[in-house]
């Protein structure tokens, strides 16, 4: 009878006019997930666990789902619950471990990974896997003889080659990195991500031409590609974009949502806590008392940090996968999509009394629009916060975009771009927002305020 009752309740979630085993629901959902139909192939899920809450498949691929949603926590506890009823499929230990990864859980991590080694010695993959962990644990000699094994197994691993190439980089191997992700490209010639590195690695070393070169090949083989366009702008010598493209942001962001928050950690990133910082000094105690905008919202880093002072706390960002990351805080009010130049220029004047930007307008160089925009859209004596990258004071420029995708900004040009918009400039203050390749980034605490009385509008 339990058995009939989970069929019925899954090929209702499916169709209302199927009849389905068990074993044909499940393989409907798995094909459902697949092609990203999520609702429906979780509510297969679900009513499928109803009935059958050990089956060790059901919780693996719901905790798979769960993953993909944003639910970490959750992926986590039902993918241990799987291993649990059965701890022989190796691929369910590996894609613990890869959870916990990016969850930054390193230790888990690793004993997963173990346990999946000992299932499945001779898997390139799951060598590479370990490589990538004990790269973040700091054990970089390790780690590169993990991804060599790796390549032992599987010479043509692409993603091997680029993992290795990475960390040749950071280890100070250049030529030996370059080496690396051309290989990956020798065996997978349309490999995006080792043609990125590779080019970003020639600009590293100041080889422009070079880095060029990789870049309009790229565009060659796939016009318009919007990463291959941002990055050839900034190693070409011809006029630089005012800003990011939209497609370009997407695709950035999109790649690495899933693991941004875990990375950012180990970078040492200080933007939301500098913003967070700012806030309290210009607002005083927080009292729920503000409409607040977060503007280039990410995972919802600073979303904790800012619910104290909002009464409404809204989030935009251009990224859905981000937005996926940020809404299982449940710490907004309401999240949306969209650029968030346009998105703040559309909203009816006086919309916040306090709109932040943490580490998004490094994605922007002509400061001229967003600033116009915010002024329009804040209330009277309402503020502005957020963070850039510092060009050196000696720039002859207003903003540069280096070759690794982002902005920087002069101090003075900042300074000239919220006054030409209205704003009275409160502070441009040195800060270290995070470290890349073992170094302080620098860069700007910015805070301005709109002119008039605060809560008037």
């Amino acid at each position: 009878m339990h058995r009939q009752t989970a069929v019925a309740e899954a090929a209702a979630a499916a169709a209302p006019t199927t009849e389905l085993s068990p074993e044909q629901a499940l393989q409907l959902a798995i094909a459902w997930h697949r092609e990203g139909r999520w609702d429906a192939a979780g509510k297969i899920y679900e009513a499928l666990l109803r009935v059958q809450p050990r089956d060790a498949n059901v919780l693996h691929f719901l905790g798979m789902l769960r993953y993909q949603r944003g639910r970490r926590d959750e992926a986590i506890a039902l993918m241990q619950q799987s291993i649990a009823e059965d701890g022989a499929v190796p691929d369910w230990h590996c894609n613990l471990g890869n959870v916990l990864l990016e969850s930054n859980r390193l230790d888990e991590a690793a004993a997963a990974y173990a346990r999946a080694q000992a299932l499945a010695p001779e898997r390139p993959e799951l060598h590479n896997n370990l490589g990538a962990l004990l790269r973040e644990q700091g054990r970089l000699a390790e780690a590169e003889a993990a991804y060599r094994r790796a390549l032992e197994l599987k010479p043509d691993f692409a993603d091997a080659y680029t993992n290795l190439g990475s960390l040749l980089m950071r280890t100070g191997r250049p030529e030996e990195g370059i080496r690396a992700f051309w290989e990956a490209l020798v065996h997978s010639p349309r490999h995006g991500k080792a043609r990125k590195l590779v080019g970003m690695a020639y600009g590293q070393l100041g080889r422009m031409e070079e880095a060029a070169r990789v870049y309009r090949e790229w565009l060659e083989d796939e016009p318009g590609n919007a990463e291959a366009l941002h990055h050839l702008a900034a190693c070409a010598g011809g006029p630089v974009p005012q800003r990011a493209a939209d497609d370009y942001v997407e695709t950035v962001f999109d790649g690495f949502a899933k693991s941004f928050d875990a990375k950012l950690t180990r970078l040492h990133y200080q933007a939301p806590a500098l913003v967070a910082q700012r806030v309290a000094e210009l607002a005083g105690v927080p009292q729920r008392a503000l409409r607040v905008l977060d503007a280039g919202c990410g995972t919802g880093l600073c979303g904790p940090l800012l619910a104290p002072y909002a009464r409404h706390l809204h989030g935009v960002d251009l990224s859905a996968g981000m937005l996926a990351q940020a809404e299982p805080r449940q710490v907004y009010d309401q999240l949306s999509k969209g650029e968030l130049t346009a998105f703040i220029a559309a909203a009816p004047a006086a919309s916040w009394e306090l709109i932040v930007s943490a580490d998004t307008l490094c994605y922007f160089g002509d400061l001229a629009d967003v600033a116009a925009a915010a002024a329009h859209a804040l209330a009277p004596g309402g503020w502005l916060v957020f963070t850039v990258e510092a060009l050196p004071d000696a720039a002859a420029e207003p903003y540069r975009l280096h070759p690794h995708g982002r902005y920087a900004h002069g101090a003075g040009y900042v300074r000239e771009a919220l006054a030409a918009a209205g704003l009275a400039v409160l502070g441009v203050q040195a800060a270290h927002l995070r470290t890349e390749n073992a170094r302080p980034v620098d860069g700007f605490l910015v805070s301005a305020r709109k002119a008039g009385a605060a809560g008037s509008s």
